[in-house]
């Protein structure tokens, strides 16, 4: 390719990455050392908004739940997500169609898909869920606060992540899946191998690279929720279950004493966290292409 054709071809990327990223990512790190208010220019203070973020129990606390949210919805969506996969991979005509099906929440709308989920445990919406656990348990369940407690607010949050991204790790493992050599599966199975050490010590390791593509997507994702939460976790401020973006989003704009400085140290503060959470994949990633 000529050198003109490349640039043609790569100079639109560059200008939108430019300005729907890097001008934000500026702003937001100015704003970080500056006591903004709406309107006005800003006036540099220093390290004061990183001062008081740190200081702030409150992010301690948003912290520890966003990166437990993270690593235990991570965790479910790749060991579900593959067996999913595995089974799909085994379908003939019929794929397609189970593959639609399962696709149903990852394409809907978040914040719509959590309006829906939260009414499978809302009394006032029928909450099937209870129902069904009651009839089970012979009434044992009883009626938890599901949107006011703090461990099952916390379960139907991490249910909810988990039924809106697992699609998406199915999708790429079941890729990975097809990508996988028959002779190779063929020769494990004549050296006596059994299904499960045929996925162990054959398939995982040859989709490794996927996974840790899959990884690396989750992790991002699960990290900004903050849609689904709006619905799923109204007490997320009293109950402990407030993820950093909520918590961005309210010091910055919702509360009364609103702080757009604060709010941008506590992002790019954000930004560091996610960094060092990906390293690990993306370090994983660069070794599996150099391989």
């Amino acid at each position: 390719m000529k050198r003109r054709q490349f640039w043609a071809l790569v100079a639109p990327s560059v200008v939108v990455m430019f300005g729907f990223m890097l001008v934000p990512l500026y702003q937001t790190l100015r704003w970080s050392f500056e006591s903004v208010n709406y309107g006005e220019a800003g006036t540099f203070i220093g390290l004061t908004n990183y001062r008081a973020a740190l200081g702030d129990a409150r992010l301690g606390r948003a912290v520890l739940f966003t990166v437990g949210l993270t690593v235990v919805a991570s965790a479910f969506c790749i060991v579900f997500g593959y067996v999913l996969a595995a089974l799909v991979n085994k379908l003939g005509r019929a794929r397609p169609l189970v593959l639609g099906i399962l696709l149903i929440s990852y394409v809907s709308p978040q914040v719509v898909g959590a309006v829906a989920f939260s009414w499978l445990f809302d009394s006032n919406f029928g909450g099937i869920v209870d129902y069904l656990l009651n009839a089970v348990s012979g009434g044992a369940f009883g009626n938890p606060l599901w949107f006011t407690s703090t461990w099952p607010n916390r379960l139907i949050i991490v249910a909810n992540v988990v039924w809106f991204m697992l699609p998406f790790a199915m999708l790429m493992i079941l890729a990975g899946l097809q990508g996988v050599s028959e002779e190779t599966l063929e020769a494990a199975e004549i050296d006596g191998a059994s299904p499960l050490q045929r996925h162990l010590y054959v398939i995982i390791p040859s989709i490794r690279g996927v996974l840790g593509f899959v990884v690396l997507i989750l992790t991002m994702d699960v990290i900004r929720v903050f849609d689904s939460l709006i619905p799923l976790a109204p007490q997320s401020l009293t109950n402990g279950n407030e993820s950093l973006m909520v918590y961005i989003y309210r010091v910055a704009f919702s509360e009364a004493s609103r702080n757009l400085g604060l709010g941008s140290a506590i992002s790019v503060l954000t930004i560091i966290l996610i960094l060092i959470l990906l390293f690990p994949s993306i370090r994983n990633i660069v070794k599996e292409a150099r391989a």
